[in-house]
């Protein structure tokens, strides 16, 4: 017990200063400022944006949404197993049956997307321009690439909405807190290793694009610091958590409101990354089939580490 307790502890800390070193390694070099970059540098980094936008497509589909689907599934079994009775289920099996083809995680997920569709729309509509239009035509009316519109200019770009990089970085600290939470949990020293050497794959490329998209934002370097180390909190804290309850009822700790939240989770980080991410790195013209490439590397990575993940 205390050998799992110490390996569980070692991974407390491996999560945090992953999380700090991916996170604050764009924010803290100059190189990986794109507004100063130029030429071959500035292709560079415009190819290593679509890497992590790959990453981003690659965490949203096979991580936090899989996930999701399979955690609210499993808890709305269990759900209706405990609230049915043996008479009921002799009576209306057809019925629990056609009950649970209903897609309640698909739903979930797309209420998450919705919801912050629904933000955006009212931040539109009680603030024109403040969360940006679209990125094509910003270029169209600019006359120029989005990339070299300055801060002074009069046209709103979409990548610079501060309430896009907000749902990113909530929704990133959900799930951050659930993968925490399920390291905590895990019963043998074996599955925890394996489990959080499947988080530390994937958390460091994530937690990377995260800092890569701040600096890109133009977000102060004192915000996008606090941002990292707040983000760097959130699987600690879960793994905290997640020690906390194994004492005693370990299944206490993943109930189907951690589910319905993981869910939420999901459709907001699949907002931002098809309407934000994506459509930031893919503006310009220039290399469509190295930009394909990059995506394509990112999102192949994270579906491989979906395999021990």
């Amino acid at each position: 017990m205390e050998q799992l307790l110490g390996i569980k502890l070692g991974c407390l800390f491996a999560l945090l200063a992953l999380t700090l070193g991916c996170g604050l390694t764009p924010i803290c070099f100059k190189w990986f400022q794109i507004d100063a970059a130029r030429g071959h540098h500035r292709r560079v980094l415009r190819l290593l944006g679509c890497i992590s936008a790959g990453v981003f497509l690659g965490a949203g589909f096979m991580h936090m949404t899989a996930e999701a689907l399979e955690e609210i599934e499993s808890q709305i079994q269990k759900f209706m197993v405990q609230n049915r009775s043996a008479s009921e289920r002799n009576s209306s099996g057809d019925a629990d049956s056609a009950h649970m083809e209903y897609p309640y995680g698909e739903l979930i997920i797309s209420l998450g997307f919705f919801f912050v569709f629904f933000l955006e729309s009212l931040a539109l509509q009680c603030c024109p321009g403040a969360a940006g239009g679209s990125t094509v035509q910003d270029e169209e009316w600019g006359g120029a690439h989005i990339f070299e519109l300055h801060s002074h200019g009069h046209l709103p770009s979409p990548s610079k909405s501060p309430l896009r990089a907000l749902v990113l970085l909530l929704s990133l600290s959900f799930h951050s807190v659930f993968e925490g939470l399920a390291v905590g949990l895990q019963p043998t020293v074996a599955a925890t290793v394996q489990l959080c050497l499947a988080v530390l794959a994937h958390k460091g490329l994530v937690v990377f694009g995260v800092g890569m998209r701040l600096v890109h934002l133009g977000t102060s370097s004192r915000w996008a610091v606090f941002s990292i180390l707040l983000l760097a909190l959130m699987s600690p804290l879960g793994l905290a958590v997640g020690l906390a309850v194994t004492g005693g009822d370990s299944e206490g700790g993943r109930g189907l409101a951690q589910a319905v939240l993981e869910g939420v989770a999901a459709g907001t980080f699949l907002y931002v990354t098809f309407l934000e991410i994506l459509p930031r790195e893919l503006a310009s013209p220039e290399a469509p089939l190295a930009k394909w490439s990059c995506v394509a590397a990112g999102f192949a990575f994270m579906a491989f580490i979906a395999l021990w993940a």
